[in-house]
């Protein structure tokens, strides 16, 4: 039986459990181990057969032509894990300003923060911004316009010990650049004009927008967002590699990584290609099995904000309401983030006894660099003896596949996705992974998975609302609306 990938090559069996790996980069690959998506593991009620992703073998493979048919034209993306030109000037900038800031600061919102996140959390030390290593840098995500929190940063945070990184591939994002603004005037306050363009860097359009027309005025050190390359799709680009370089992410390892996948991701034969199963699976439960809510569980405290990075690239790239045939169509799986084994005592009780309307994905890891030994006490207490000789590691991986059995005994479909271990090339790679994934799913959609025109809708409506020119029609619409009878409780 087809089982789980385990590098390039491809394992069977009904369990297939995590093989042992040196550190040799070679190995250093993950795998995806869809065993437990089966009918034959979980019934056929609920489970997928190999016949039905044969079945959508063809359609995979004229998906994958047409998406790496646009790899160099308007999905440059596709060729971020190849480019090291960026990455060389970043490595150069970075080194002229290290020892210079105690944080680096970034301004943005959707793409152009989650990743960012991401890769903080899952590549630096756990407690970094408690405790930074000489020459690192704390770091900073303000991806969200609540006052408070705003306010609050800059009181606390001092701006002469800080890099801000503002990243806006338009320019025009209202909720960075006001952020822009605000900083722009501390740092004029604090510091004096003189010296603003030593604290911001810029990420944005080379060549157009309003956050480019003001770098060119002011002479601040910019960083392109290529052409073809959005938001959600930006990690791999300046948008998450001068920040993860600034705070001594290994930026070539990061790039390595998702390269070796991007290979991997090619691979025509649709069982050789994880990126063309995984697709298949998200597909096929949505549509053929009606489970619409894709839940994430991330068996790794490290990985556990690539759930929420994942969540908008399915989200924003397949909840959309027309075909790219025009046709009003209503489609898009719902992303849901877990956490193990913090939400077993959370949300494990609905997944296991609730609705059939959900299917997993368990991102694990075999190798944790401390596996924290438990000692021995209280012998004569069956409830603490059991525990004393063994490890962390052990009890953590044990709740895992203790979750992921209960879910399997009860028809639940999930695969896991297993690093070997936590760094910038296993990081890379599945990085590239869940990016070709759902540009596959777009196609097997049938929708522009590159669009978002829900979120358009809403930004025209804030535009309107907060008086900017052009807008007029619009905010009258809204106020015509909004004289409406309210009924509140």
């Amino acid at each position: 039986m087809r089982g789980s990938f385990e590098g390039d090559s491809f394992s069977h069996g009904l369990r297939a459990r995590p093989r042992s790996t040196s550190f040799q980069p070679a190995l250093n690959s993950i795998r995806l181990d869809y065993t437990n998506t089966l009918a034959d593991v979980i019934g056929p009620e609920r489970g997928l057969a190999l016949s039905d992703l044969e079945a959508m073998a063809d359609a995979s493979r004229s998906a994958l032509s047409r998406v790496q048919a646009r790899r160099g034209e308007d999905l440059r993306w596709l060729d971020l894990p190849h480019e090291r030109g960026y990455l060389n000037d970043i490595r150069a900038y970075a080194e002229s300003v290290q020892g210079r800031f105690e944080n680096i600061c970034v301004l943005g919102i959707g793409g152009s923060a989650l990743g960012n996140i991401a890769l903080h959390s899952a590549l630096d030390a756990n407690y970094h911004d408690l405790f930074p290593a000489p020459g690192k840098p704390r770091l900073f995500v303000l991806d969200n316009i609540d006052p408070e929190w705003i306010a609050e940063f800059l009181e606390k945070v001092d701006p002469s010990k800080t890099l801000f990184n503002v990243i806006s591939k338009s320019g025009g994002t209202a909720e960075t650049m006001s952020q822009f603004l605000i900083v722009r005037e501390k740092l004029e306050q604090t510091l004096g004009s003189a010296a603003v363009k030593d604290h911001l860097v810029v990420t944005t359009d080379a060549e157009k927008g309003v956050l480019r027309e003001i770098c060119d005025r002011e002479g601040y050190t910019t960083f392109p967002v290529p052409d073809g390359v959005g938001g959600r799709f930006s990690v791999l680009s300046p948008v998450g590699l001068l920040p993860a370089c600034l705070i001594g992410i290994d930026g070539a390892a990061l790039l390595d990584g998702a390269a070796t996948m991007d290979t991997r991701c090619r691979e025509e034969s649709f069982f050789e290609n994880p990126a063309q199963v995984y697709a298949a699976l998200q597909t096929g439960f949505d549509r053929e099995r009606k489970m619409p809510i894709a839940v994430t569980l991330s068996y790794s405290h490290r990985l556990r904000n690539f759930a929420d990075w994942y969540a908008q690239l399915l989200a924003e790239s397949i909840g959309k309401r027309t075909s790219t045939e025009g046709q009003d169509v209503f489609v898009g799986p719902t992303p849901v983030r877990a956490v193990g084994v913090t939400d077993q005592h959370s949300q494990v009780q609905l997944y296991v006894e609730g609705p059939f309307d959900k299917w997993f994905t368990f991102l694990a890891v075999d190798e944790a660099s401390d596996p924290v030994q438990i000692p021995r006490a209280f012998e004569d207490l069956e409830g603490a003896a059991y525990l004393g000789g063994r490890t962390l590691q052990e009890l953590f991986v044990a709740e895992r596949e203790g979750t992921r059995i209960a879910l399997t005994e009860s028809g639940r479909p999930n695969c896991s996705i297993h690093f070997p271990r936590v760094d910038a090339h296993t990081v890379g790679q599945y990085i590239a992974l869940m990016e070709v994934s759902v540009a596959l799913m777009g196609e097997h959609y049938g929708i522009n998975a590159f669009d978002q025109p829900g979120v358009e809708a809403g930004k025209v409506a804030a535009y309107a609302l907060m008086g900017r020119a052009g807008y007029e029609a619009r905010r009258k619409e809204i106020e015509q609306a909004g004289q409406r009878d309210a009924r509140t409780v």
